[in-house]
């Protein structure tokens, strides 16, 4: 028995927003319904099996969230079906289910006990939720008087700490700073390693890899595609910078030549001709892509990311990061960029390049080419803990 089915799920909302239009909607059945509605999910079908992740992606306005308010039970469907197996935990609207005036302590209780924990199983657990938040002396004080950081902080505390057996994760990981998003998707990838149902939305498509086996694009409502992770984020990115690019932008039809990546898009303004990794003597590293505009570039940026076998992005870097902006460009023109660096004493493993060369601002950029997984690259060497090697100058050890 599968955790999650979704069949043929539809949900519509009532044109404007207004309380009227509501009630009128909610008295209309049948086609008029449908006529004057708009209709956020059309006839989306999925299983979730136990024990996998499974990510969803998609534009603003895709039916994401919607989605996941009817998995969760907030919200009903139009027509269609959702089957759900197990005991379920959701992080959406932020701070949803929160009392603003009952204290942190007060609301950590009163939501475990509606995610089905006994008084003395939250008492259990509380110092565990409460070291997690990080909240300090807050967690005795109102929730009207948390920042959005803190809620967000005390909302994910509450549901991944319940012993969920299907944990669903909306976009509102977003809001907090990198270093509790770090901690909350290291809390992630324990719960699925235990061998919990992860349902997950994010904007973070490495997030998404890394975490996720499988996945499901949806595009204004309807399945796009459904399908491995790693070829249905390729899919939605490119199709993605497809609709971001400039409408006078040329596609180049010409042969990619040596690069051979697992997926590929961009503008087509410029295109990668070569991607080499060299290796030098001392653990240096040289690597080399060569590029041909297609038409004049004004500021040209070349850069790559190196990933681990998960899709977990190590380290990377581009020129302009690096402080070594490049001439501009005119149509037909040659560049060859060569990184040199010294490389990390990694974990042992199999690792992929990915190149790019992009023009504008590190702020605000268009894709030109990107190539993913163009270089293939395995570490050997024995097991280590974590992504990689610290080699410490010095160790001292005295008593005192």
């Amino acid at each position: 028995m599968s955790a999650l089915a979704v069949q043929n799920l539809s949900r519509n909302f009532p044109h404007g927003g207004s309380q009227w239009a509501r009630f009128r909607h909610a008295l209309t059945s049948g086609r008029a319904a449908a006529a004057d509605a708009i209709w956020a999910l059309r006839d989306v079908s999925f299983t979730v099996e136990r024990g996998e992740a499974f990510g969803i992606v998609g534009a603003n306005g895709s039916g994401k969230s919607t989605l996941l308010r009817i998995v969760a039970g907030i919200l009903q469907p139009t027509s269609g079906s959702v089957e759900v197996n197990g005991r379920l935990s959701a992080l959406l609207e932020l701070g949803s289910g929160f009392s603003l005036e009952f204290t942190g302590r007060e609301n950590v209780f009163l939501n475990a006990s509606i995610l089905g924990l006994s008084r003395e199983e939250t008492e259990a657990r509380f110092e565990t939720i409460e070291r997690f938040a990080s909240i300090g002396d807050f967690i005795d004080r109102p929730i009207r008087t948390y920042s959005t950081g803190m809620v967000l902080r005390l909302a994910f505390a509450v549901v991944a700490h319940v012993d969920p057996e299907i944990l669903i994760v909306d976009e509102a990981l977003a809001v907090g700073d990198i270093a509790f998003r770090q901690r909350c998707m290291r809390r992630i990838h324990d719960l699925r390693a235990g061998g919990t149902t992860i349902l997950f939305v994010s904007h973070e498509s490495g997030d998404v890899k890394a975490l996720c086996e499988r996945c499901v694009w949806l595009d204004r409502g309807a399945v796009r595609m459904l399908g491995e992770a790693d070829a249905v984020i390729a899919a939605y990115l490119s199709d993605t910078m497809q609709r971001e690019r400039v409408r006078n932008a040329r596609v180049a039809h010409e042969p990619a030549g040596e690069i051979a990546g697992t997926h590929r898009y961009g503008s087509g303004s410029a295109r990668i001709t070569e991607a080499r990794w060299i290796d030098q003597p001392g653990g240096g590293v040289v690597l080399r892509v060569g590029f041909r505009a297609g038409e004049p570039l004004a500021e040209p940026i070349a850069g790559f990311l190196v990933r681990n076998a998960k899709g977990e992005t190590i380290f990377g870097s581009n020129t302009m990061r690096e402080n070594y902006p490049m001439p501009s460009m005119a149509e037909g023109d040659n560049e060859v960029v060569e990184f040199h660096f010294t490389m990390p004493d990694l974990a042992p493993g199999k690792y992929s390049v990915s190149v790019a060369v992009s023009e504008g601002t590190l702020d605000e950029f268009g894709v030109c080419d990107y190539v993913e997984d163009a270089v293939a690259v395995e570490v050997a060497g024995g097991e280590m803990g974590g992504y990689m090697r610290l080699r410490c100058a010095s160790v001292t050890v005295r008593r005192e």
